[in-house]
């Protein structure tokens, strides 16, 4: 009888290992160089107040991944592949368009993140570290010849690099725990600034590209599936999200956590990440300005990897175009390289992208809702009345946001 506890158990695990993998390397856009940007600016100068917001973001980001790796898992295709499908050619190309903006800012967090991690580790300057970003981008989505799960394995291993950097800095910047948990739970925004740089973790944590992603991503564990083997899978499935996704949970509030424990107590508003690297130092040692540094160059190449694996999606899916990954990666490119080359502010570069990335999340949630609420479509794996509230009530959050944002802007206040 043991023994077969026991053996049931393994089994267990293996099928779980097994379908591990799709959600982590989603889980890289929620921990990527623009995350750094907006918590690092926030913890700075806003103390602990806007852990909430990295809380309710990381909720808002397990459901939509959820219900996006249902969408691939019930229908055997993409969510811009059903666009495609159910939508007319002119909703489509205004899908692409806003999706492609939103591919276009990610790609600037990316390779600014992955540049500035080589200049503070190897004192490379900015431009050859963006060139050389771009080939070790190219190195990573060249492993995918070789199996999805390769790609799921070298992205996985930046995750945990990330994970062990900020779990140092952490231990190095000792916070107050008590101050931690309650502005976690307790909403607050103190002012207009606020409001901005809360809207760039919204953006910096739900990420457009990967929700059209993780449909895309559940497709290599498929088989021909029957509703239970489909529901099982989708079973399977959201425990890799669940993990995944409080992982980069935990590495996102100990952004904040660390700025404000090591800047804001300090009266450093800090402006720039160059900034952030150059205080640690004396503030908290050489072992956590490097720590910093390392996991600022794991974000950005993983996260860059990831977003060439989402263009790939969004550009063949609503629009059916074939552009060679070369084409495409060159021309996403340019955006961080004239920033580089003009010598602008990448934390500001990094936070206003961020904010794009907030504005395109509704053209990627509303279709993503449309669709999975048709039992024609969906199956067994429809969604239940209560999600499709849910679905919607996330999307006028988002929308209420970004109109209040816009206010802010245009008086002057933000």
């Amino acid at each position: 009888m043991v023994t077969y506890d026991r053996s049931r158990v393994f089994n267990r695990l293996r099928q779980f290992l097994m379908y591990l993998g799709p959600a982590f390397i989603v889980s890289v856009a929620y921990i990527d160089p623009g995350n750094f940007a907006t918590n690092i600016s926030g913890g700075s100068k806003f103390n602990y107040s806007l852990l909430w917001v990295i809380l309710w973001s990381n909720l808002m980001a397990i459901f939509l991944q959820s219900i996006s790796a249902k969408l691939g898992i019930a229908t055997g295709a993409n969510l811009p592949e059903m666009c495609a499908r159910l939508f007319t050619q002119k909703t489509n190309w205004f899908f692409w368009i806003g999706a492609e903006i939103a591919a276009m800012a990610t790609d600037l967090a990316e390779f600014l993140g992955g540049a500035l991690g080589l200049y503070l580790l190897f004192k490379i300057p900015l431009v050859y570290a963006g060139a050389l970003t771009g080939v070790l981008t190219f190195f990573i989505i060249f492993l995918e010849r070789y199996g999805q799960r390769v790609v799921e394995a070298v992205i996985t291993g930046m995750v945990a690099v990330i994970t062990v950097a900020y779990t140092i800095e952490l231990f190095l910047a000792k916070p107050d725990w008590a101050q931690v948990g309650l502005h976690t739970l307790v909403p607050s925004l103190p002012n207009g600034e606020a409001v901005l740089i809360a809207v760039g973790m919204l953006g910096a944590t739900v990420m457009p590209h990967v929700i059209y992603l993780h449909s895309q991503l559940v497709q290599c564990r498929k088989t021909i599936q029957t509703d239970i083997q489909k529901l099982k899978h989708f079973k399977l499935e959201m425990m890799d999200i669940i993990l995944a996704m409080n992982i980069a949970f935990l590495v996102n509030a100990a952004m904040v956590v660390v700025s404000a424990s090591v800047f804001f107590t300090r009266s450093m508003a800090v402006e720039s990440i160059e900034q952030a690297h150059q205080s640690l130092t004396p503030l908290l040692g050489s072992l956590s300005s490097g720590a910093f540094a390392i996991a600022l160059l794991a974000s950005g190449l993983s996260s860059s990897a990831v977003g060439t694996l989402a263009g790939q999606t969004i550009m063949k899916g609503f629009v059916n175009l074939n552009i060679p990954l070369t084409v495409r990666r060159l021309v996403t490119m340019v955006p961080a390289m004239v920033i580089i080359s003009l010598g602008i502010d990448p934390i500001k570069a990094l936070v206003m992208s961020q904010v794009v990335l907030s504005f395109a999340l509704p053209l990627a949630i509303v279709p993503l809702m449309l669709i999975t609420k048709r039992k024609d479509i969906m199956g067994a794996l429809v969604n239940k009345p209560l999600t499709n509230v849910i679905g919607w009530v996330i999307t006028m959050i988002i929308v209420s946001i970004n109109a209040v944002l816009l206010y802010l802007t245009f008086t002057g206040n933000a």
